[in-house]
């Protein structure tokens, strides 16, 4: 990116962070909590390390990344020391290049994959957070663990010594109205206090990731505590296939 491009990205950032920021701020008092309670995370799928830095700088508390390799060729040269995350899927051959090298992952998915990263976390001597992604619409295209599975999913994987169960994830279906969505939200809700509740061993149900862009300040209202931002904070982009 030249110098000037660069230029013309930061102010864009800085103009939509200050909007969403307020958007983001009014959400979370108006759901009874204060402002450090809720995390407003920046989806960085094709961000640069310089951008990601950048944005750091200037309000963003945490990021996530969608890719192995991309977020691997950007590990050398970022510089901010703020939570990374992995929130995209995540395979299993590539675990291996990820673990010990992100605060949390996002998107477990499967009991397989929670294995592997957790024999990998082993070896490394670690224990890696991570949150489990639900399937709240049930679409057959999505991966997660489904809403009547999870509290079965989480009592096997909570036996795993190499990662801590740290709460939930979930993106719900696109093409709904708001009022689904927001029953999916609710649903997610009810989902985290009941496991919760259940006080399992190696599980603390202290996350509730959901919402994005399009949707954020209703995830907020509903309950999370972590939302995903991306085209709303830089802008749209082009998701080359992985």
């Amino acid at each position: 990116m030249t110098e000037k491009l660069f230029d013309e990205a930061k102010l864009i950032f800085l103009e939509n962070f200050k909007r969403i920021n307020n958007l983001f701020c009014e959400a979370v008092l108006k759901s009874g909590r204060k402002v450090l309670d809720v995390t407003l995370m920046a989806a960085t799928k094709t961000v640069s390390a310089e951008m990601i830095d950048f944005a750091c700088e200037n309000g963003i508390s945490a990021f996530g990344e969608n890719r192995v390799q991309e977020f691997l060729s950007k590990l050398p040269v970022l510089k901010t020391t703020v939570p990374r995350h992995f929130i995209g899927t995540l395979q299993t051959n590539k675990v291996k290049n990820l673990v010990g090298k992100v605060d949390m992952i996002q998107s477990v998915d499967s009991l397989r994959l929670a294995k592997f990263i957790s024999e990998r976390s082993l070896l490394l001597g670690i224990k890696t957070d991570v949150l489990v992604e639900i399937n709240i619409g049930n679409e057959e295209t999505k991966s997660g663990i489904s809403h009547d599975h999870a509290l079965e999913f989480v009592y096997e994987a909570a036996m795993l010594d190499g990662i801590h169960i740290r709460g939930l994830m979930c993106i719900p279906p696109f093409d709904i109205k708001l009022t689904e969505k927001i029953k999916n939200f609710e649903k997610m809700q009810k989902l985290f206090v009941d496991i919760r509740g259940k006080n399992v061993d190696n599980v603390n149900m202290d996350f509730l990731s959901m919402g994005m862009s399009d949707d954020f300040e209703t995830a907020i209202l509903c309950g999370a505590n972590i939302v995903r931002i991306g085209t709303a904070l830089f802008g749209k982009r082009s998701f080359p296939s992985q």
